[in-house]
């Protein structure tokens, strides 16, 4: 299996390195690109989309020819695909608002239909059911919010698909590891094109997929065998996705602008700002803080109930005061 593992990500690498440019030239010549508007989009001229179609494509033949298929792969690879077409034909700019969000609640029920919940005993079905729904809408629309710099997004997926492949390895959940290392592998691949100065972006085709991948794999392992409080670990593992979404979420609010609407109020733009205007270094920085936090995710499922809780609030208070900081950086509307 583990030799399955490792040409499952070769192939998916392969596949991304050859395939991205691909996509990058069909895009440029159809116009599927993003274009400057000075104002939150400031790069110098248009970025072709369709590098999320490579990253999946990548993915999926890579499974396809490496890996047997079961019902909980199969539902996966189903609801990764729907959440995929709905993020393109997005991309070409023709998907109003709900949907789209219409289109990944199709793509979780999938998952419910396949029995992908959340397994917290201690809740009432109803509770996990929508708890589930919530955790899997929530992510994919993280990820997406996310995707606003150059190797962000895939980077991050990246990091902390890989924290969730030890949790796979660790639980013997061959299958999901199986998943993940195909994802892995596509991303890197992308990566390659993506990372500061990107020469094509994911689109929303790409963080959904990424978004939606990463929180159904979160939902299907064990967390709580050495502790109670293990299931805190997918919160730490996808946090940073989840923290800008709460962040550009209040700090919107407080403006009196609507949730949806487009500002730089996103952490990374912030800090960005802070560490001289270097996309590359907040880049790395936030890669460095997905380590640390997908290290903690691996902790807290074997520290005790007690120490759990007394790291998660020094975390809570860092991260806040963090985010405070950032919130005091002029940026505009």
């Amino acid at each position: 299996m583990v030799i399955q593992l490792i040409l499952g990500f070769l192939l998916a690498y392969a596949l991304s390195r050859v395939g991205t440019p691909m996509a990058r030239e069909a895009a440029l010549r159809f116009g599927v690109v993003d274009r400057p508007d000075g104002r939150l989009k400031n790069h110098a001229e248009p970025v072709a989309y369709l590098g999320g179609l490579a990253v999946f494509t990548s993915f999926l033949l890579s499974l396809g020819m490496t890996f047997e298929f079961d019902q909980e792969l199969l539902a996966l690879v189903l609801a990764s695909t729907i959440v995929t077409a709905v993020g393109l034909i997005d991309d070409f700019g023709v998907l109003p608002p709900k949907p789209k969000m219409l289109g990944q609640i199709v793509a979780v029920f999938v998952l419910l239909k396949a029995g992908v919940i959340l397994e917290l005993v201690f809740l009432p079905w109803w509770a996990r059911y929508l708890i589930t729904i919530v955790w899997l809408l929530g992510i994919s629309n993280a990820f997406n919010l996310l995707d606003i710099m150059d190797g962000l997004a895939s980077g991050v997926g990246f990091i902390a698909g890989s924290f969730l492949l030890v949790v796979a390895v660790l639980n013997g959940r061959w299958v999901v590891a199986a998943f993940t290392v195909a994802l892995l592998g596509a991303l890197v691949g992308f990566l390659r094109y993506n990372f500061p100065p990107a020469s094509i972006y994911l689109g929303d085709c790409g963080s959904l997929f990424i978004g939606l991948s990463l929180g159904a794999l979160a939902m299907v392992m064990g967390y709580t065998e050495a502790s109670p409080l293990g299931f805190l670990a997918p919160l730490y593992i996808l946090a940073l996705p989840l923290i800008d979404t709460a962040y550009v979420t209040v700090l919107r609010l407080r403006a009196g602008r609507r949730i949806y609407h487009g500002s730089p109020d996103h952490f990374p733009l912030r800090l960005r700002r802070r560490l001289g205007g270097s996309t590359e270094r907040t880049v790395l920085a936030i890669y460095a803080a997905g380590v640390v936090m997908g290290g903690l995710g691996l902790l807290v499922m074997v520290l005790d109930p007690m120490a759990t809780v007394a790291v998660t609030a020094v975390v809570g208070a860092i991260v806040i005061g963090i985010l405070v900081w950032l919130a005091r950086v002029p940026m505009g509307a």
